[in-house]
């Protein structure tokens, strides 16, 4: 009997427990929730329990302009627009490219403007000086992201070319892909270039090589229904940019060079 009042009692928590995963987010008006995979420094990481980056400092600026709060969830990026689409946040800030791919599931408000750069051993052993020279070498960049589709886009032009391939690895957090390259499992990895030079300048034996990936806009994704939070978010980043706390934010970083231009 104590076993079936047992399996009662687990199916009982388990429906408890679906009914509040299935339940929207913000179950307080008074708070804005954001996804965001807290393994991305400058723009997100951990340290001493906190939270701390630029993308926390705009969350909290953006849901202070809403008259809320903001609160993050630690959120694996391969899972993030899933999470957000099944209401376990209000809205993703994770460093995120604003791309025609993703724009089918979610909808953006722009706030930077970013690109991609490699990362190789100090000296750059290896030379490389345009994106060709990874073809035949071992990179890395972190799953699910448009670094990640850089490579392989690079990967098929080295094959067009006759070029031995890439390598290409994967990794679930951007900071075991840098650990990576250091302990010498990679030649180069891929990164954007407000983290890639948060890595370069923290480790001395890391130096950014060849050219900048093309910059791409980075936006706060939020469910395409959800238009009135879009307008409010969006009205929100205008003032940020227009009152001067997204300059006060992006050189506190060391950011400033990735502003939206024309704002």
């Amino acid at each position: 009997m104590l076993r079936w009042l047992t399996l009662a009692a687990g199916l009982a928590a388990a429906a408890a427990a679906l009914a509040v995963q299935a339940a929207p987010a913000a179950t307080h008006a008074s708070s804005l929730v954001f996804c965001s995979d807290i393994s991305y420094p400058p723009e997100e990481f951990v340290q001493n329990g906190k939270n701390f980056g630029s993308d926390i400092d705009i969350g909290n600026a953006v849901a202070k302009q809403l008259g809320m709060k903001a609160q993050f969830q630690n959120t694996g990026f391969d899972g993030i627009i899933a999470a957000l689409l099944a209401n376990k946040c209000d809205a993703v800030i994770s460093g995120m490219n604003d791309t025609p791919e993703r724009r089918k599931s979610v909808a953006f408000v722009d706030y930077l403007s970013v690109g991609q750069s490699f990362i190789a051993k100090k000296g750059n052993p290896l030379h490389i000086t345009t994106p060709l020279d990874v073809c035949g070498k071992t990179a890395g960049a972190q799953v699910a992201t448009t670094n990640l589709q850089t490579l392989q886009s690079v990967n098929k032009q080295c094959k067009a070319k006759g070029k031995p391939s890439i390598k290409i690895v994967s990794f679930k957090e951007d900071p075991l892909g840098v650990t990576a390259l250091q302990t010498g499992h990679l030649d180069v990895y891929e990164s954007d270039s407000p983290p890639a030079v948060w890595y370069t300048t923290k480790n001395p034996s890391l130096q950014i090589v060849g050219p900048q990936v093309a910059a791409q806009p980075v936006g706060i994704a939020i469910a395409p229904k959800n238009t009135a939070l879009k307008a409010k978010v969006q009205k929100a980043i205008n003032t940020l940019y227009s009152n001067g706390t997204m300059t006060k934010v992006l050189a506190k970083w060391h950011m400033t060079r990735f502003a939206l231009k024309g704002k």
